[in-house]
């Protein structure tokens, strides 16, 4: 079975996985970066999860073909933000406040 590597968000994977089924919000984790090779059958990925102030759960996970490792940690003070303000550019971790003040 071919697995989809290249989905980054659940909209995504819900066109391109047929028999997907998601329950709550599928996006809670925001994708900070991800790099994959269909042709060598690998995956990695960091995601985050704010908790608006407190910090992060980061999860990183690598893929090699079916084998997958993951681990999770939580980061104290630290927030998810949008490279340049726009998610087109990606996300960051970063610690401190935002340019409004919240967390």
């Amino acid at each position: 079975m071919s697995k989809t590597l290249h989905n980054t968000t659940v909209d995504e994977a819900k066109k391109n996985v047929s028999d997907l089924i998601t329950y709550g919000d599928g996006d809670t984790f925001k994708l900070i970066c991800k790099a994959s090779s269909k042709h060598e059958g690998w995956m990695k990925s960091t995601k985050a999860m704010q908790i608006d102030g407190l910090g992060c759960v980061i999860q990183v996970t690598t893929q090699h073909y079916d084998n997958v490792s993951e681990a999770l940690t939580f980061v104290p003070g630290c927030r998810i933000e949008e490279i340049g303000g726009d998610k087109s550019n990606g996300r960051r971790i970063v610690f401190g406040q935002s340019p409004s003040g919240a967390t």
